[in-house]
C-alpha cells in the first residue's frame, strides 16, 4: 500500500494520529511537507468524525434519564471559553496525552461551540504537525 495512504490512515487513528502518520510517511520516503499536509488534513477530518459520532451516540443515550442528568450537569457547570486550552491540547505532540481526538472529546463533553472548537483544534493539529515534521526531519538527519 502507498506509504502516504498508510500515513494518512495512521493520522486518522485515535492513538497514533499524525504523530505516527508523519514519521511513518517520511521514513518511507515521502516528501516531508507532502506528508505533513496530507497527514494534517487526515487528522483534521478525524475531528469531524469524532463530533458526528459523539452527537449520534449522544442522541441515543439522551433517552436514559441518568445519562441526561449527568451530561446536563457537566455541560452547565463549565465555562464556555476553553478554546485556547483546546488548541494547546491538540498541539501537544505526544500520543494519547494530547491530539485532535482528545481535544474533540473534551470540547464535546463540555458542550463547547463546535465551529469554534473545530477551528481551535485544527490550529493545534497544524502546530503539532509542524513540530512532528521538524522533529522527524531532525532525527533522520542525526542517524542518516
Amino acid at each position: 500500500m502507498n506509504p502516504l495512504i498508510v500515513g494518512m490512515l495512521l493520522s486518522l487513528a485515535p492513538i497514533s494520529e499524525l504523530r505516527g502518520g508523519i514519521p511513518y510517511a517520511i521514513a518511507k520516503g515521502i516528501n516531508p511537507w507532502l506528508a505533513f499536509t496530507c497527514c494534517a488534513i487526515a487528522n483534521i477530518i478525524a475531528i469531524i468524525v469524532v463530533f458526528l459520532f459523539l452527537e449520534l451516540v449522544h442522541r441515543i443515550l439522551l433517552k436514559i434519564p441518568f445519562y441526561r442528568k449527568k451530561v446536563d450537569k457537566i455541560r452547565n457547570g463549565h465555562n464556555k471559553s476553553g478554546f485556547f486550552m483546546l488548541t494547546v491540547l491538540a498541539a501537544i505532540p505526544l500520543p494519547v496525552i494530547g491530539g485532535a481526538w482528545t481535544a474533540a472529546l473534551i470540547a464535546w463533553v463540555l458542550g463547547l461551540n463546535k465551529m469554534k472548537s473545530f477551528l481551535a483544534i485544527a490550529i493545534g493539529t497544524v502546530i503539532a504537525g509542524i513540530i512532528t515534521t521538524l522533529a522527524t526531519i531532525g532525527i533522520i538527519k542525526l542517524f542518516f
